[in-house]
């Protein structure tokens, strides 16, 4: 392999549990955003945007939708000879175990592949965020400081900083302390979970903590490399940055593309986001069809009226249905004169004909309140709705269901359907 200066390890593991239903069959970085996009193509296209031209995106929750996704990395331009996008899941070897236990244990199982581009420097990035950022002028700041290790970091309002690790840095940006999740924060400066490493120096931390059970990032190797005395810089962002781990932030950040002045932009010539596109041909708006301030993926047909909600690729929508603030993923099919308000509706979905989903009002979840605490409903991949049948604010379904599991045709607020063989 020929040399490279700087190479990126892309944490795509993570099963994103809080997302409930919309992560049963499917790893996070590869659920659906914006339409047309994966999660995990802001993480790739910010790589080539900044000329990061190899990348290990390391697998292993559900793995086949990504692995199918990148593929061989065609539209990213990652298809090289020396170099490209490598998907690296988890694999038995004699003396470890076949499954990633941490962050960095994923980026200790592949310290070979590492090497085998004798790299300058190591970016390392999680595959679950939505953000556009150069990790050149990260790489610029790195050399400027002489650094050993760079840590990405934004500020964040005082009263949400103890949900993050909070670096404490001095006026030249050197890391002097930093503390994960602290109940009295002394800082506003959140760790992103994006870092720069120079390679001696990850690989003496990963050789040092191998046999650390759960290995990771933020608890074991950050600390390492402090107490020997190495050199900790914070690298200041102050761009758009979304974690969408939650069902109301993946909401958010669906809805916010839609404004009327996008803080996230899509259509930017000079920093595109790269995706795959297998649908051809071009999206059917019938001649009763009403459509505003939404996103319309390609090969979806709109008979009905789409008001303030991002569609994904190859959507029917039937003749008198109305869509209003919700999100309907890639291949979904709803009949006629639905109406659908602050909802997600998963992939490959079919709805029936006089369906109503996100009536009534809010109530607890009887499922799981940590992950449905929203007014939205959320409908998971591969559901049937049958005719007729109205559906609450805050409720999950999952899988086949049929007119016997609505009690009086309804399923109430905060309620949940999960068929057999489907847990949330």
């Amino acid at each position: 392999m020929g040399k490279k200066e700087m190479i990126a390890m892309l944490l795509a593991g993570g099963q994103g549990s809080r997302l409930g239903v919309l992560t049963e069959d499917v790893a996070k970085p590869a659920v659906s955003f914006g339409g047309k996009y994966r999660i995990i193509d802001f993480p790739l296209s910010n790589c080539i945007n900044s000329g990061v031209d190899t990348v290990g995106v390391l697998t292993q929750y559900q793995p086949l939708r990504l692995n199918s996704h990148i593929g061989i990395g065609m539209p990213w331009d990652l298809d090289r000879n020396n170099g490209g996008v490598m998907v690296l899941p988890p694999y038995e070897s004699i003396e470890n175990t076949d499954w990633y236990t941490g962050t960095a244990n994923a980026i200790y199982q592949n310290l070979r592949y590492m090497e085998s581009y004798d790299p300058d420097y190591v970016l390392i990035l999680s595959g679950d965020h939505i953000y556009k950022m150069d990790y050149e002028s990260m790489l610029d700041f790195h050399k400027d400081n002489k650094a050993d290790v760079t840590i990405a970091v934004m500020p964040v309002p005082m009263e949400e900083a103890s949900r993050f690790g909070i670096m404490i840095a001095d006026s030249e940006h050197r890391i002097n302390e930093f503390e994960e999740k602290p109940e009295k924060p002394r800082s506003n400066l959140a760790s992103m979970g994006i870092y720069i490493f120079t390679w001696p120096v990850l690989k003496d931390a990963l050789l040092a903590l191998k046999n650390q059970s759960g290995l990771d990032f933020g608890k074991h190797i950050i600390p390492y490399c402090h107490d020997k005395g190495q050199r900790l810089f914070a690298y200041e962002f102050t761009g758009y940055w979304k974690d969408v781990g939650t069902l109301s932030s993946y909401w958010e950040a669906n809805m916010e593309l839609v404004d009327l002045i996008p803080e996230f932009n899509l259509y930017e010539e000079y920093w595109k986001v790269y995706t795959q596109s297998n649908n051809i041909e071009p999206q059917y708006l019938s001649p009763n069809a009403v459509v505003e301030r939404s996103i319309i993926g390609e090969g979806t047909e709109v008979y009905g009226e789409v008001h303030h909600s991002v569609i994904g690729t190859g959507v029917t929508i039937g003749k008198g249905t109305v869509v209003r603030d919700s999100i309907i993923m890639k291949d979904t099919y709803l009949g006629d004169n639905v109406s659908v308000s602050h909802s997600i509706i998963a992939e490959c979905c079919k709805i029936g004909n006089n369906v109503q989903i996100g009536v009534g009002e809010f109530a607890k979840s009887k499922l799981n309140e940590k992950i449905y605490n929203a007014d939205l409903a959320v409908i998971g991949e591969g559901s049937v709705i049958p005719d007729n049948v109205r559906i609450g604010k805050n409720c999950a379904i999952s899988g086949v269901t049929e007119p016997s599991d609505y009690k009086d045709g309804l399923l109430e607020s905060g309620d949940y359907i999960m068929k057999e063989g489907e847990d949330a």
